[in-house]
């Protein structure tokens, strides 16, 4: 009796949870290998980060969510090595798992720039770690700021950076805006939460660069309008523990003592991606994204699919971007590619083609930009779209009901009901969040930015 066909899956975000669903009924074995137990909403994370969320709101555990899908077992494991020769991939652990068709979904991580030692001071937004973490170093900077004995102390604690003004950044910057100016403002006796400086600074010439001109000229509109300052043409060339040094775009630089800095910025490929590009020989753009065939599959190796933030994939002479949409098509692609190849078609495909469904962002209270469908509509509008989309796509039936609940609170009361300042001991509840433990502990999920 012939053995049955040997589906592997990398990753359970959005990519790599979407092709799995899309097997559910193909006469394979399909096990999804991922170094978490669970599917993490990433366009949330900054809800967690920011309090209003609590981490088990955006987290959906991958076995309940498979459960009944009968074909497909889940691994607690991280991909480490493959031999794409030999088919076979080896796990941290020392695991060996074979494979007639494999889907690599492991998304990206944050890049520094080669500035790794950056990201002590300036945690990204990319785990759940980072994004409580994140929290953590919001809410004890208005505590320290509290307690300090000079002005120059209290202007350190409650002055806030953010790197990169994308998506991410820009929602950030809008929920930090309105902690201290809506949240916290009856908080506190010695100190005015007011009067926390925010500063969103950008590299380019303009917030939220992937966006069409208008809309991002209207965002920056309304994060300014919340009290946020937006520094643009600036890049950062030093980030430490008393703030950031950058440098404007005529050369002039300066220093900024803040205590808390966080990092929106670019990405880049994870370990695996570069021994997976390694292995094949593959090509890769200067983020280390391997570049793919039409279909999705990697050159010479028509058994090997790459979804999401790992895959260069270019369709009308554009690469695609690294966000949910894209990761969620190219799984669902994957599947049914293998449906067919399963059911004798193969080569008979179709090439990936992205259906461009939008870009939006929200930036504060009813306020949001959002291009559908090449649509452009910003404020109210744009801000009830973006709830009803991502309510829509949260995984757990359950979790978007208690979202929805808690969005509603919030939008009644500016209440944020999960302002913990929590640590893995009690040390770390008592000072400054540690370190994280960097880009190697990022979850094996889309990256997805950012723009959503």
């Amino acid at each position: 009796m012939a053995e049955r066909h040997k589906v592997v899956i990398l990753g359970g975000g959005f990519g790599g949870l979407v092709a799995a669903q899309r097997l559910k009924r193909a006469d394979a074995d399909i096990t999804l290998i991922d170094r978490r137990n669970f599917h993490l909403f990433q366009p949330l994370m900054y809800q967690v980060a920011t309090g209003s969320l609590s981490p088990g709101d955006i987290a959906a555990p991958l076995r309940g969510v498979l459960s009944k899908q009968k074909n497909t077992q889940v691994l607690l494991g991280e991909a480490t090595d493959i031999d794409p020769v030999a088919k076979r991939i080896t796990l941290r652990d020392g695991g060996v798992f074979p494979y007639d068709s494999l889907i690599v979904a492991t998304g990206s991580q944050s890049s520094y720039y080669g500035n790794d030692q950056w990201r002590t001071w300036a945690p990204s937004l990319k785990s759940i770690e980072e994004a409580t973490d994140i929290r953590h170093k919001i809410l004890y900077a208005f505590e320290e700021a509290e307690r300090a004995k000079t002005p120059e102390d209290v202007h350190a604690w409650l002055t806030f950076v953010i790197v990169g003004a994308g998506a991410t950044g820009m929602e950030l910057a809008g929920a930090l805006a309105e902690i201290a100016n809506e949240t916290l403002r009856d908080d506190f006796r010695h100190i005015n939460p007011r009067d926390a400086r925010i500063l969103l600074i950008e590299g380019g010439s303009r917030v939220l660069p992937a966006y069409p001109e208008r809309l991002s000229a209207k965002g920056e509109k309304l994060v300014t309008k919340l009290g946020v300052e937006v520094l643009k043409n600036v890049m950062v060339t030093d980030v430490n523990g008393d703030g950031v040094t950058f440098k404007h775009g005529d050369g002039k630089t300066e220093q900024m003592a803040a205590k808390t800095v966080l990092w929106a910025g670019g990405i880049i490929t994870t370990a695996f991606g570069k021994r997976l590009a390694e292995r094949t020989q593959a090509e890769t753009d200067r983020t280390g994204r391997i570049t793919v065939n039409p279909d999705l599959t990697v050159p010479r190796f028509p058994d090997i699919w790459i979804v999401g933030d790992l895959a260069h994939a270019v369709e009308n002479g554009k690469a695609l971007p690294g966000v949910a949409q894209v990761a969620i098509q190219g799984g669902n692609y994957a599947g049914r590619s293998i449906l067919a190849r399963l059911a004798g078609k193969r080569g008979l495909n179709k090439p990936f083609h992205y259906f461009n469904k939008g870009d939006m962002a929200v930036i504060g209270r009813a306020a949001a930009v959002a291009n559908i469908f090449g649509i452009q509509v910003s404020g109210l509008l744009a801000w009830l779209i973006w709830l009803f989309i991502h309510l829509i796509y949260i995984v757990e039936f359950q979790s978007r009901v208690m979202v929805f609940i808690q969005w509603g609170f919030e939008y009644l009361t500016f209440s944020r009901g999960a302002r913990l300042i929590t640590g893995t001991a009690a040390s770390d509840v008592l000072g400054p969040p540690k370190a994280m433990h960097g880009a190697k502990d990022a979850p094996i999920t889309r990256s997805a930015d950012s723009s959503h």
